[in-house]
């Protein structure tokens, strides 16, 4: 009989998994290498309508924040090529998108859509994860931005509240059709 691990949740406070994965020019980049930063690990689609929301409404407030804190967006959709991903970069004017073709870095995090964030301290811990905003099915207009409250707290000094909350958006595809 096959038998299958799931890899352990993740839980706010305890140490985030470290990878590294190439982005789409062949560079290598990894969570270690950018310790001492505020770091939002982002599993980004190019097709997700909720994703572009995302690369949207942090392209508003981020620059506020100037090297305080770097973004990472991960491609792990299996049916997303890579010229696709690169197109779509730079109309959204993304520096750069890494490149999970095989899903190990969205299955360490147990990440479930796209958009879904990861927000880890400067000392390496994770500090939030879960949603843009409060955004579903039925609330269409966002009345509560969690991702943005919760950088402003860590960078702060303070614990997002909510610190978790559930990711909404699209499926990450896992398998080509």
């Amino acid at each position: 009989m096959l038998q299958y691990s799931s890899p352990a949740p993740l839980v706010v406070g305890q140490p985030a998994p470290d990878f590294k994965l190439l982005d789409l020019q062949g560079e290598v980049h990894s969570l270690s290498g950018y310790h001492g930063r505020l770091v939002i690990v982002y599993f980004w689609s190019a097709e997700c309508p909720s994703a572009a929301r995302g690369d949207a409404q942090m392209a508003e407030w981020l620059p506020a924040m100037g090297n305080q804190v770097v973004v990472l967006p991960i491609a792990s959709n299996a049916n997303e090529e890579p010229e696709l991903l690169a197109r779509v970069a730079f109309e959204r004017s993304l520096p750069f998108v890494l490149r999970d073709a095989g899903q190990r870095v969205a299955d360490t995090y147990r990440a479930a859509t796209t958009p879904h964030f990861f927000v880890i301290t400067p000392k390496a811990s994770l500090g939030y994860q879960g949603a843009l905003d409060n955004v579903t099915f039925r609330q269409r207009t966002p009345t509560r931005f969690y991702l943005r409250d919760a950088v402003q707290a860590l960078l702060s000094g303070k614990t997002p509240d909510p610190s978790e909350t559930q990711p909404y958006g699209c499926t990450i595809v896992r398998f080509k059709a």
